[in-house]
């Protein structure tokens, strides 16, 4: 059974979601933009902005103050929409960590190649293209790199994969600290990167997967981490 085509405001409240939990543009207890201000960045009428914050008021991620504006909501159960803390509380070393991405990450990038939608194909380049800039300036990129996996995440449109994202996120942020200093390891993530971008936009969901593969077998083997 294939699954139900999303409606234009539920995809406005996917991009505002985002927004929260991967642009991280407006955090806990901040005040959305006004109506027409909000309307006019997302280039959708009032009535399906109206409506998207209505999905989001039910899920419990933003709640309106009368007279006052629409708020992200203050609460811990934001994050974990995208979290399971018991595996996010696991002591893994790093092979286990990358096996995980191995296992995983190359479908990720397979489904989020086909499901992606316009607006979450341009988050993912972004925070791609930026994150080589980092690379190249020798900035800390760990924040920008886990946005990266985590936008590539959201759009397979697979709430487990999403759930995943704690899990990786202690991979990432392992292969950054320890391949900084290694300038054939930060070469390769520049390449594989621009090559998963490149399958992702072309919407080839069999490159993207290859792509993705690759990029984490290198970081494997640069760790020195055997495929057994």
């Amino acid at each position: 059974m294939t699954k139900k085509r999303k409606s234009l405001s539920e995809n406005v409240a996917d991009d505002i979601l985002a927004m929260i939990t991967i642009d991280k543009k407006f955090v806990l207890g901040d005040k959305l933009p006004n109506e027409n201000q909000l309307s006019t960045e997302l280039k959708v009428s009032r009535t399906t902005l109206r409506e998207a914050i209505r999905i989001l008021v039910a899920h419990d991620v933003l709640e309106i103050k009368r007279g006052k504006g629409t708020y992200v909501k203050n609460n811990g159960e934001l994050n974990e929409k995208f979290n399971l803390n018991e595996l996010s509380t696991l002591k893994l070393d790093v092979k286990d960590l990358y096996e995980i991405r191995l296992i995983f990450e190359p479908e990720i990038a397979y489904y989020a190649s086909k499901r992606a939608t316009d607006k979450e194909m341009e988050r993912i380049l972004h925070y791609g293209k930026l994150e080589e800039e980092q690379i190249l300036k020798k900035e800390d990129r760990t924040e920008v790199e886990q946005a990266f996996h985590k936008s590539i995440a959201k759009a397979s449109h697979n709430e487990f994969m999403n759930k995943l994202i704690p899990i990786l996120y202690k991979a990432i942020d392992k292969g950054v600290i320890l391949s900084d200093a290694n300038e054939e390891m930060l070469k390769n993530t520049l390449n594989d990167h621009r090559m998963i971008m490149e399958f992702l936009s072309k919407r080839d969901a069999e490159g993207a997967r290859t792509a993705m593969k690759l990029h984490i077998i290198h970081a494997m083997r640069g760790f020195g981490i055997t495929e057994e």
